[in-house]
């Protein structure tokens, strides 16, 4: 009886460590992406959908906290939100999820640390994250949000100039065909073309480059609502 209270105080102790030390790292990602007010920057879309092509697209991002974001393009730009806005602002606020360490992985030559991240709510639009951190940089290098609307996004990023600010040079998102949701309009693009194949694939593949960042000039809260 005493082993097992033991053991129980033990395994106990192991998990609150585990939280504490997870949320203390989540902290530090969530710190960096806060000295970012705004930003704009040019983005390059490529999308690899079964059964969809597209050209690459070329467009405008605009981004204000904490949650405002805004695309300007000449063509419909495939933008999944859960690798801009949503994540971080869910991860903004503590009362929204608890999140514990659950291992670690090497990541691109990064080793990284795994957080699990479980919203609070049952109603919270994102269900599950598993967030994989650079514990160096304080930069999420992978990601993996599962969400209601739109099933599981896996999220890969790359890093350049702006690492300083957690912002990426690169986003490649793979996701759930099934049940990703395509833009409304995604139809009158003109540059989509159809194709007679038949895909088994059950994902899609969407890569973003971003340049051109010009951060915290300030952005306008009008120009969001035009």
């Amino acid at each position: 009886m005493r082993y097992l209270l033991i053991l129980g105080f033990y395994l106990s102790t192991c998990q609150m460590m585990a939280q504490s030390s997870g949320q203390e790292l989540l902290d530090k990602v969530v710190n960096q992406l806060n000295k970012v007010n705004d930003y704009s920057a040019s983005v390059l879309v490529k999308a690899d959908v079964p059964m969809i092509k597209v050209l690459p697209v070329k467009a405008k991002i605009y981004y204000k906290k904490k949650d405002k974001f805004k695309v300007v393009s000449k063509s419909i730009a495939i933008l999944p939100k859960q690798g801009f806005t949503d994540v971080n602002v869910f991860l903004s606020d503590k009362s929204n999820y608890m999140v514990v360490e659950a291992g670690e992985k090497l990541i691109s030559n990064v080793q990284t640390k795994l957080l699990t991240v479980i919203a609070n709510e049952s109603s919270s639009e994102i269900i599950l994250a598993k967030i994989w951190v650079d514990p160096v940089n304080n930069i999420i290098i992978a990601s993996e949000v599962t969400t209601r609307s739109s099933g599981t996004v896996k999220v890969n990023y790359k890093y350049g100039a702006q690492i300083k600010y957690g912002l990426p040079s690169q986003i490649k998102f793979i996701v759930d065909v099934k049940e990703f949701k395509m833009p409304k309009s995604f139809s009158s693009n003109p540059h989509k073309v159809g194709s007679s194949k038949k895909s088994n694939r059950k994902t899609g593949v969407i890569l973003l480059d971003i340049s051109n960042y010009v951060v915290n000039q300030g952005i306008s809260d009008a120009f969001f609502k035009n």
